[in-house]
């Protein structure tokens, strides 16, 4: 059913401002939190109680439980990771059905920081260090020059850590359990329409830091081979990897040998739930189909003052200063482009590594940071505040639609 020109504008896509250190599953879950007993959304779902109650088996004793249950329909249009901010594009009502092409279509901004010197499972700094390189010849200037190489057409390899599928289960996967990919890793075209050096920080005088975590020797050496990454293990120190490996699959108990408490802890965790299967987080479901692409793994940056969230710099009270060279990158591309695997890249380029120590999206199609974006501290002040901002941004959108200008 159509929405009454007469109501507020409530269905449609709009962007809001996402912080750091929650997911996109968790953002939507607070909107919805505030949306769901608000008068603005109200209407929408009296008619779709009212659709729901007509369908056949809809008995008249489940109607008060199905109200309770009614949430306003929200999608994403585009995950970002936990530490990741910025431009979150969410679909309502039958916007949901509209968010496709911001996710295969759409052409993204990015600002992001490069932390050379080292490489992490991950590319960035939430991962387990894998190796360490020499970074002091690395200068702006061999950064810039070698970005030119990283313009238009290119060649990209997705991040082992990224949620494609190879032999149908997704790399993360494999990463997550140590084991190498069956296959190489292709690389796949993407474009990049404008890439630039915006700041440049010498070592020691910038906020981030590489992992302090190291991988374990024997994940090194399945990283390295996966990554085409250069390492610092001897051969002597693979030999022993290897021999620790053997040592451990030939003590590593097998199921009947497990203890009377470990058999006892697996049966209580077993029967957690009805179906006998472990219970599980919704912390691990996604929201729909596009809430794997988490795995892409975008990250955030410092300086940028993000609406809805703050700077994004870690903290390095307890910390000595990072000694290798910093950069923040601004970079405009298509849909496709792993910006985790730019940083990694680039590192070998100039002759280093690299991880991302963050990334903000600050454009997503129309929708801009700082211009037409709903700031996410805004959610929990009331409907009285974000009210009329969302009624505004949708119908902002809703009058783009029309003109075909949705996502420009």
């Amino acid at each position: 059913m159509s929405q009454s020109t007469t109501e507020p504008a409530s269905e449609g896509i709009f962007a809001i401002a996402k912080p750091t250190g929650i997911s996109s599953a968790q953002v939507i879950r607070e909107v919805q939190r505030s949306f769901n007993p608000s008068a603005l959304f109200k209407p929408g779902l009296d008619r779709e109680f009212e659709r729901r109650s007509r369908e056949p088996g809809f008995e008249k004793r489940k109607r008060s439980a199905a109200k309770r249950a009614m949430n306003v329909k929200i999608g994403h249009g585009g995950t970002l990771d936990p530490l990741a901010t910025g431009v979150l594009i969410l679909g309502i009502g039958s916007g949901t059905k509209k968010l496709g092409p911001f996710m295969t279509e759409c052409n993204k901004q990015y600002e992001a920081v490069l932390l050379f010197g080292a490489a992490t499972d991950t590319y960035d700094t939430e991962g387990k260090v894998l190796s360490h390189k020499p970074y002091e010849h690395v200068t702006r200037e061999a950064v810039e020059i070698a970005l030119q190489k990283f313009k238009g057409q290119i060649m990209q390899k997705p991040p082992i850590y990224s949620a494609l599928r190879v032999q149908g289960k997704r790399m993360y996967e494999y990463a997550r359990e140590g084991k190498e990919l069956p296959i190489e890793i292709k690389e796949r075209p993407v474009s990049v329409l404008d890439i630039e050096v915006i700041e440049w920080m010498e070592g020691g005088t910038h906020p981030w830091h590489w992992p302090e975590q190291e991988a374990e020797l024997e994940d090194k050496l399945v990283a390295r081979k996966a990554l085409h990454i250069e390492g610092d293990v001897s051969a002597s120190e693979e030999a022993s990897s290897i021999s620790a490996k053997r040592k451990r699959e030939d003590t590593a108990p097998g199921p009947d040998d497990a203890s009377p408490e470990l058999l006892d802890k697996r049966v209580k965790t077993e029967e957690q739930t009805p179906s006998g299967q472990p219970s599980r987080s919704t912390d691990d479901l996604p929201t729909s189909n596009a809430e794997v692409q988490t795995a892409n793994k975008e990250n955030p940056a410092s300086a940028i003052d993000v609406p809805g969230g703050d700077s994004t710099a870690p903290e390095t009270a307890t910390r000595p200063p990072c000694p290798a060279p910093a950069c923040r990158i601004r970079m405009d591309v298509t849909s496709g482009f792993y910006v985790r695997s730019l940083c990694h890249d680039l590192g070998a380029e100039v002759g280093s590594l690299g991880i991302m120590a963050s990334l903000v999206r600050t454009r997503q199609g129309q929708f801009k940071l700082g211009t037409n974006v709903l700031p996410f501290e805004d959610v929990s002040k009331g409907e009285e505040i974000w009210g009329p901002k969302v009624e505004s941004l949708l119908k902002q959108w809703q009058e783009n639609e029309s003109k075909g200008r949705s996502r420009e």
